[in-house]
């Protein structure tokens, strides 16, 4: 009966104390776990334009680097760690990912999410940043993307992006720039299953992630994934003007058409290098 009452204990009080607890150690450990996340897959990142890139920096510029795929966990969004320095100058610094507010509700994840510099993909946090100049990664799929993977067509990516408009009506807003990003080698990091339903589709829509049973390396339950060799690739910007918050219909249309003609160009630029070369892009 203790036991029960001790960790009952441990997860209010991991939902009552600050997500940052215990601060600049949890930070510490955040970076560490981050550098070892890095040689655990091997990471690869490749920037098309980093002097492209670096012009957005030096105006104090936020970017939105708009990562892609979902899969079952979008974890390569790594790769944009400021513990990492993998973007060039104040990018880098200030590199951090947003993700499903449902995450920060969780006993324990809360915190560790936060350690890593991670925040919630809501629009307060998204406008907030790209005001005070601070660029983030992202993944616009969501957790549709998961949804709609299907293990009878194993060459086919699919990403839920076309009726996924909402963050290219935020860039416009403030003008600005729409970086595509595409991680390779997500696929096969953990196995899965999960009830396909209609009902199952809505209710994960409106909760932030898919009730699901996933497994990682050494078949452990919600474990660590399998020691993929990560490659990631970012495309240069999209430059997007200043048009407020009057949009007209047309205009989001454009820059989102933009963006998936740009990221679908990334993809096919770097898929024989990544080993997808047989694989197809679909987009829906």
């Amino acid at each position: 009966m203790w036991e029960r009452m001790v960790i009952i204990g441990m997860c209010v009080a991991s939902l009552i104390l600050p997500a940052e607890f215990p601060g600049r150690m949890g930070f510490l450990l955040g970076n560490w776990m981050m550098r070892g996340a890095e040689k655990y897959f091997g990471l690869k990142t490749v920037i098309e334009d980093e002097e492209n890139l670096l012009s957005y920096a030096r105006r104090n510029k936020a970017c939105i680097f708009a990562f892609n795929p979902h899969d079952m966990l979008p974890y390569a969004v790594f790769a944009f760690s400021p513990a990492l320095r993998r973007l060039p100058g104040k990018l880098g610094e200030d590199g951090c990912c947003l993700m499903t507010s449902a995450i920060f509700n969780v006993p324990f994840l809360r915190h560790v999410y936060s350690w890593v510099k991670s925040l919630p993909v809501d629009k307060r946090t998204f406008l907030g940043r790209l005001k005070r100049g601070e660029s983030f990664a992202f993944v616009p799929g969501g957790v549709q993307e998961v949804i709609l993977l299907d293990p009878k067509k194993p060459d086919d990516v699919v990403l839920f992006l076309r009726n996924r408009k909402g963050f290219v009506k935020l860039a416009l807003s403030t003008g600005s720039p729409i970086v595509p990003v595409f991680g390779f080698n997500l696929d096969g990091s953990y196995g899965y299953w999960f009830p396909r339903h209609p009902l199952i589709e809505k209710f994960s829509r409106t909760i932030g992630f898919l009730p699901l049973v996933f497994w990682g390396r050494w078949f452990v339950p919600f474990g660590i994934p399998k020691p993929k060799r990560i490659h990631v690739v970012i495309g240069p910007a999209i430059d997007v003007p200043i048009m407020g918050d009057d949009l007209a219909q047309e205009v989001i249309d454009k820059y989102h058409s933009i963006f998936l003609e740009e990221l679908e160009a990334l993809y096919e630029r770097h898929k024989h290098d990544a080993g997808y070369g047989e694989r197809k892009l679909r987009i829906v």
